[in-house]
């Protein structure tokens, strides 16, 4: 199924917090239709008289809603010839996203020149429809229109539009019209997403790989230190004192062991035998 949906946002006067809540709902029902085409009631005040009383205001802004909604119908529904079909409106809208909706209608000399001119400098068209990649485009009028008309008519909406655009137009041609000329284009495919890429590109930080460059050295880690060398243990010889010659050699102590040889005498230390003395 194709879903779409026409809406209108409060009157400035209604109040910031009438307004945050119309957008919030606006972004809402977004992602939940097709096309969403929002008419902004204070575009209305253009269009009206400045006499005119609170009731008939909002009334027209009633009046808008059925006009955006009848358009759409109409392109399928009326007796044209030149026949626009659900496969062709399916085509243009479906996923579209916010799709923009204006009329135009003129009588006299270059009528379908300036009921398209009209039609797309619409004040219920919130937004230009510069850059639309799809528009259906649908010609009314009596039957004396002249194949001139509705071909400067078509061309001066496709020059408005994206220059690939898809453009699908349908005639209808009717003596009730006299010798009024209206002309509906419903513009839709503006493409936020590219646009929110293109601001998301130019503000990325490149990423930089964790795997090391083969051109530029790694520094290696410090190899953890080894445990200091120890000095050897220098073997020390066995401690053995020294032996003097006191020590080493009994002393006699000449007094006590020979009492009667003098130490000064110098034959004290011949052994003189007992029978020469």
């Amino acid at each position: 199924a194709l879903t779409i949906a026409v809406v209108t946002r409060p009157f400035s006067f209604e109040g910031p917090q009438r307004s945050a809540s119309a957008e919030y709902g606006i972004d809402n029902l977004r992602k939940e239709v097709d096309a969403l085409i929002v008419i902004p009631n204070d575009r209305l005040l253009e269009l009206s008289d400045r006499s005119i009383g609170i009731i008939e205001a909002f009334k027209t802004a009633d009046t808008a809603l059925l006009a955006g909604v009848q358009g759409i119908t109409d392109l399928i529904s009326m007796n044209s010839y030149i026949h626009v079909d659900f496969n062709d409106v399916n085509s243009i809208l479906r996923g579209a996203g916010t799709a923009l909706f204006g009329i135009g209608s003129a009588r006299g000399e270059d009528r379908a020149t300036q009921a398209a001119e009209i039609a797309i400098s619409s004040p219920l068209l919130e937004e230009s429809i510069e850059g639309a990649h799809g528009a259906l485009i649908n010609i009314a009028g009596p039957t004396d229109l002249k194949l001139q008309e509705a071909s400067a008519a078509t061309e001066l909406v496709r020059k408005a539009i994206h220059t690939e655009a898809q453009s699908i137009w349908g005639l209808a041609l009717d003596d009730a019209y006299g010798d009024e000329v209206r002309v509906t284009v419903i513009a839709a495919g503006f493409d936020p997403v590219a646009a929110q890429d293109d601001d998301t590109q130019s503000t990325v930080t490149p990423v930089v790989p964790t795997a090391a460059d083969p051109a530029t050295p790694v520094a290696q880690p410090a190899p953890a230190p080894a445990p200091a060398a120890q000095p050897a243990a220098t073997a020390q010889p066995a401690f053995t004192p020294a032996i003097s010659d006191s020590a080493s050699l009994p002393f006699d102590d000449p007094t006590s062991a020979h009492p009667n040889i003098a130490v000064n005498d110098p034959a004290g230390d011949l052994d003189i035998p007992d029978f020469l003395r």
